[in-house]
């Protein structure tokens, strides 16, 4: 049985995460959670759709100890705090799945640029593996370190990936326009998700200058064999949880939706998570609510030689916590599958 612990386990992606460990059938035992706001507290009473599934309380981190009491590591800690904790936790001889940005990019002069902040651990910045399992599968079980994909860039690297790699688009033509629920900004009050600020309301935020972007381009780059720029706009939606993504780009050779999207069938044949739709058939957000799933669907727009690809998830389980239990069984050896072949919740 492996012994995982999750430090900062009482925000949304984190509560999430022990929703689907304390269900997973076979491998995981969730032994330790910690949280510097509830320490003490029942784990149940403070996330009451867990009562009568969790006999645990939040504890109060004790780093060095970690190695008596768990196997692996998933960090639910701010960026600038994880790469403090990562090589302290490494050191014991234990595993790590990061949640944050820290390990994501693979320079510590981009994240620098993006993120205003020095990185202190550069040297494992080039040794983390990217937990996207659809283009990592083969470097994730033997990782000692994973980096969590955010999950903007989970929606729009799975909905373009086809195109770069087999160079049917301009890779100078990107355009991503994604709409997240109000989850996707955690768990603490802010005035960006304060109700009357989101109810009827959608916005636009972080134009040119959204830390995802160099994430999506690094992802992207690395699948065409040359650099890709894009243009990235996020927005916040009135819904708690999902993200419509949806991307435009110039077709670089003529095409059909139909062939494009056997084009894609073909790519994601192996793809358990990955569900394409059938023409004239658009992901929507609530079809993945609760679910690992990311359907994807496309339009060609022969008049504009252009092809619109759109992308649903749920920004906090395929996004977030259903990608750490993707990551988790393929590190241990277990099926991709286990714990994760659920539905989604619609209506």
């Amino acid at each position: 049985m492996v012994r995982v612990g999750i430090v900062g386990a009482s925000g949304y992606t984190s509560s999430e995460l022990i929703r689907l460990l304390i269900q997973h059938p076979a491998g995981f035992e969730l032994a330790l959670v910690t949280s510097e706001t509830y320490t003490g507290q029942r784990v149940d009473r403070v996330l009451p759709n867990l009562r009568g599934f969790v006999d645990l309380c939040f504890e109060k981190l004790e780093i060095e100890r970690l190695k008596d009491r768990v196997d692996i590591v998933v960090l639910a800690v701010p960026h600038k705090v994880a790469m403090d904790f990562v090589p302290r936790i490494l050191d014991q001889g234990l595993r790590v799945v990061d949640f944050s940005a820290d390990y994501r990019l693979n320079e510590a002069e981009v994240y620098e640029e993006w993120y205003q902040v020095e990185h202190t651990d550069a040297e494992r910045m080039t040794k983390a593996v990217y937990g996207i399992p659809e283009q990592y599968r083969d470097q994730i079980p033997s990782a000692q370190l994973v980096a969590n994909p955010g999950c903007y860039p989970t929606g729009s690297i799975l909905a373009l990936a086809p195109l770069v790699k087999a160079h049917l688009i301009d890779n100078k033509s990107i355009i991503i326009d994604s709409k997240s629920g109000i989850s996707g900004a955690g768990s603490k009050a802010k005035e960006i998700t304060h109700y009357p600020n989101r109810e009827s309301n959608c916005t636009a935020y972080g134009l040119v200058t959204h830390r995802h972007t160099p994430e999506i381009e690094q992802e992207l780059s690395a699948i065409a064999g040359e650099t890709v720029m894009v243009n990235f706009t996020p927005h916040l939606v009135p819904m708690t949880r999902g993200i419509l993504t949806t991307t435009y780009t110039n077709l670089a050779v003529s095409t059909t939706t139909a062939d494009l999207l056997d084009h894609y069938r073909c790519t994601y044949a192996e793809e358990p998570f990955i569900q394409v739709l059938d023409i004239g058939e658009y992901p929507q957000t609530k079809a993945v609510l609760g679910s690992n799933f990311c359907h994807l669907g496309l339009e060609v727009d022969s008049r504009t030689d252009r092809v619109i690809v759109m992308s649903a998830i749920d920004n906090l389980v395929k996004g977030a916590a259903g990608a750490v239990v993707q990551n988790l069984n393929l590190m241990y050896g277990l099926a991709e599958t286990v714990g994760l072949m659920s539905p989604g919740l619609m209506p």
